[in-house]
């Protein structure tokens, strides 16, 4: 019976909850079954502390509960467990609510403000969502407030860095009875359909985000940053058969390096053509506004996005009555969503002299695992058009 509830992998986790450990940290690939499985713990662990409450004679014991963001804990946990089970969850002015006897307390370990909230709490135990996005001094003050005897962290976490403190400091540190791990890979989650994983693999781009978000593997990024781009996949020459339904630009101010504008159209198929291309050095900009005023002639007042390292020239910008926005510069994510429209061949490059001016020479530093800081300047246009472009179609606010 319980085989149609859980993957194999789930079970694993569960059986532990019987064991005397300190951290449970489920580690891996995205759509895994880690955060269901974690989210379930959880209810078990209210339990435990209510009982060990009682045992010490405490009314109301407190316990952490820790995400990104409360949007992300209203839409990894609250909401799951609410869809699951019917729970309702009445949560005060302060984030707090009280279930199954302990008060459970909510914050943001990616603000340092929320975690400044949580500094003199004594708590029965954590439980940890989307751990690797915590810093390390948020994730140490979470465990110093778990000093309540019998305290127990549970945590989930997608890989990043092998060199991340996450990784080094707990996983690999794991002995099987005090600090416990359990790898995830997609495959694990048996509740998945075969064309699902099918799927995943076809738009996953090739490298370091199909080792981490497919096989649950912490590895370093290395090489090209778009391994699927192809020029003979993704040239065209002619754009006469594409519809375009919209359009959006990227900018990357510079001087001594190069500046960078970038136009897209956009179709129905979600397919993004790269129309146009300026790279510049040495330029003011009165010769970007120009620039951007041309294209706007042409295209009409459509959105456009840009570095916020220089808010004057977005204001610039839009006293210019051009619909200038900051772009969002999340570099993985971004990088993520250029790649995996490179996979799936829904980048196509129309104008190429300065795409592949770049394109090559665009390589991962293995040091910080992050893009090398040079030729990267049209790309950087082009993750701030498409991600910030995507992020705004796709995303939706939730309220907490």
């Amino acid at each position: 019976m319980i085989d149609t509830l859980y993957t194999k992998k789930q079970m694993e986790a569960l059986k532990l909850f019987k064991k005397n450990f300190f951290m449970l940290t489920l580690h891996g690939a995205k759509r895994s079954g880690k955060t269901v499985v974690d989210n379930d713990l959880f209810l078990l662990e209210l339990k435990r502390v209510k009982q060990k409450a009682n045992e010490l004679k405490i009314k109301e014991p407190l316990y952490i509960l820790t995400g990104n963001s409360l949007g992300t804990i209203e839409r990894n946990i609250l909401n799951e467990l609410r869809n699951k089970y019917g729970i309702k969850f009445h949560i005060n002015k302060f984030n707090e609510f009280k279930l199954l006897g302990v008060k459970v307390c909510m914050f943001g370990h990616g603000k340092t403000i929320d975690m400044d909230r949580i500094r003199g709490m004594t708590a029965f135990g954590a439980y940890i969502n989307e751990g690797t996005t915590a810093s390390e001094v948020a994730f140490k003050e979470i465990i110093s407030r778990c000093s309540v005897e019998g305290a127990r962290i549970i945590m989930d976490t997608n890989p990043e860095d092998p060199e991340h403190y996450i990784k080094k400091d707990y996983i690999d540190k794991a002995d099987g009875e005090r600090l416990i791990e359990i790898n995830f890979s997609l495959y694990d989650n048996t509740f998945l359909s075969q064309e699902y994983i099918k799927n995943m693999e076809l738009v996953t781009p090739s490298g370091v985000f199909f080792d981490r978000n497919i096989k649950g593997m912490w590895t370093t990024a290395d090489g090209a940053v778009y391994q699927d781009f192809n020029k003979s996949k993704h040239l065209i020459m002619d754009i006469s058969q594409y519809d375009f339904i919209d359009y959006v630009v990227g900018i990357d101010w510079g001087y001594e390096h190069y500046g960078a504008i970038c136009l897209f159209g956009i179709t129905s198929n979600n397919e993004f053509v790269l129309l146009k291309t300026i790279r510049k050095q040495y330029q003011e900009i009165d010769y970007w506004i120009d620039e951007l005023k041309t294209i706007k002639a042409e295209y009409g007042n459509i959105q456009m996005y840009a570095d916020s390292a220089r808010p004057e020239y977005v204001m610039r910008c839009r006293k210019e009555k051009l619909k200038v926005f900051n772009g969002d510069k999340a570099v993985l994510s971004g990088i993520e969503k250029v790649a995996s429209l490179i996979k799936q061949n829904k980048l196509l490059i129309y104008d190429s002299e300065d795409f592949l001016k770049e394109i090559y020479k665009y390589v991962w530093d293995k040091k910080n695992g992050q893009p090398q800081k040079k030729n990267d300047d049209l790309m950087d246009a082009i993750r701030y058009a498409i991600y910030s472009y995507k992020e705004k179609k796709e995303f939706k606010i939730i309220s907490v």
